[in-house]
């Protein structure tokens, strides 16, 4: 199974200055946010994008003259830059900002200018903090998340299906959907809006297209509203901070304005999870939204949802209840799934597999159809080597 990842980050207090007035730490809040200007052929100016392992929209932009590597990411109040790309002497000290996992380290690094598609920005700075790999699944860390602060006063446009975005002026509207309410929190700085869960309106839900998962619901939002006899098991993602287990269910139906959405993997985060520390009920995910055209203009308050080719599409479910991380020739267990068969056969996290029935993991596993195996077809019995030499047999399952 892949593992589905969220790259949320919300600026909060900055410690250091409470803790040394001295330290002069300045919020990003406070900072000059640059001037930034639309091409008059914007619409136009498409940016072409590939979905990494973990869900999330990769491409390439520019960055005083530099070519980087990032993630569009509308759960990020203000965009980051990785401090693998930044020149340590020019960063200046930022305090602590609340991410997936709990809290990180924070610098300022003031730019020139900044590149994309149809929009240019002259001035103003990124946010500085280390992006770990693991947050897009990737063997390689992207340099930058885009986030709100730059993205907001705009429509942008996404075309999953086409694997392309773009930027345009507010208020244009190219193509018609179902529309929902869309949002710049005052509190947060983030793109919300709500969901229909169990016939009751949930809200506020921050619209993440850096979260891979498709939704995200505080403990206490799922115990008040979720629809009753749920099969509900476990699963693992990685965020900036560090790694976090929630809960999973399958619903059949969420609401999302006028969008109905059928069978959506739903996230149930634990009660002190990253949603409900930043007074949210929740998330929604870029697994959710790549099954539509999606324009998103906080501006305008609307978001439009147009479904593609793979909406309503079942998601695809564990049969084996292992989440596995892949090296260059091995599978290691992330996390056993509850409730699952590997559960109920004695699978750990950190137990290695070098072989699915005798065919060994390469290099190019996760692209390979040998990969298909965790999710394949209930009762198919699976033989599993493991890196020490003995083997396993697994039973594959429908256990949520």
């Amino acid at each position: 199974m892949r593992r589905l990842l969220p790259l949320a980050l919300i600026l909060t207090t900055t410690g250091a200055a409470q803790r040394d007035p001295a330290a002069a730490v300045i919020s990003p809040t406070d900072r000059a946010p640059g001037t930034a200007t639309l091409s008059p052929d914007t619409e136009t100016r498409w940016v072409p994008f590939d979905l990494t392992p973990g869900n999330q929209i990769r491409f390439t932009m520019a960055v005083d003259g530099r070519d980087l590597t990032a993630i569009l990411d509308t759960g990020v109040s203000f965009s980051v830059l990785s401090r693998a790309a930044a020149d340590p002497a020019k960063v200046q000290s930022g305090g602590t900002a609340t991410a997936i996992g709990g809290s990180v380290a924070i610098g300022w690094l003031p730019t020139a200018t900044l590149s994309l598609g149809g929009l240019t920005r002259t001035g103003g700075g990124l946010t500085v903090t280390t992006l770990p790999a693991t947050a897009t699944g990737s063997a390689r860390a992207v340099d930058l998340l885009l986030g709100r602060d730059v993205l907001a006063p705009y429509a942008l446009d996404i075309d999953y299906a086409a694997r392309r975005f773009r930027l345009l002026r507010s208020g244009r509207m190219p193509y018609r959907g179902a529309i929902a309410p869309l949002a710049v929190s005052a509190a947060r700085n983030v793109y919300e809006s709500a969901i229909t869960l169990g016939g009751h309106r949930v809200r506020p839900m921050v619209v993440d297209t850096g979260d891979g998962a498709s939704v995200s619901v505080t403990d206490r939002a799922w115990n008040a509203h979720a629809p009753a006899g749920l099969p509900v098991t476990t699963t693992i993602a990685f965020g900036l901070a560090g790694e976090q287990t929630s809960r999973l269910a399958i619903v059949p139906t969420i609401g999302l304005g006028t969008l109905v959405a059928r069978q959506v993997e739903v996230r149930i985060e634990a009660a002190d999870g990253f949603s409900q520390s930043i007074g949210t009920a929740g998330r929604i995910g870029s697994g959710l939204l790549q099954h539509y055209r999606v324009l998103l203009d906080p501006t305008a308050g609307r978001m439009i949802l147009r479904p593609g080719p793979t909406a309503d599409t079942p998601p695809l479910r564990s049969t084996s209840g292992l989440l596995l991380g892949i090296l260059p020739d091995r599978l290691r267990v992330l996390h056993v799934m509850r409730g699952g068969p590997a559960a109920a056969t004695g699978w750990k996290d950190g137990d290695t597999i070098c072989a699915i029935d005798g065919m060994p993991v390469t290099a190019d596993y996760a692209t390979s159809p040998l990969a298909a195996w965790s999710a394949g077809k209930p009762g198919r019995v699976v033989t599993l080597t493991l890196c020490d030499g003995t083997t396993r047999q697994l039973t594959l399952k429908r256990f949520y």
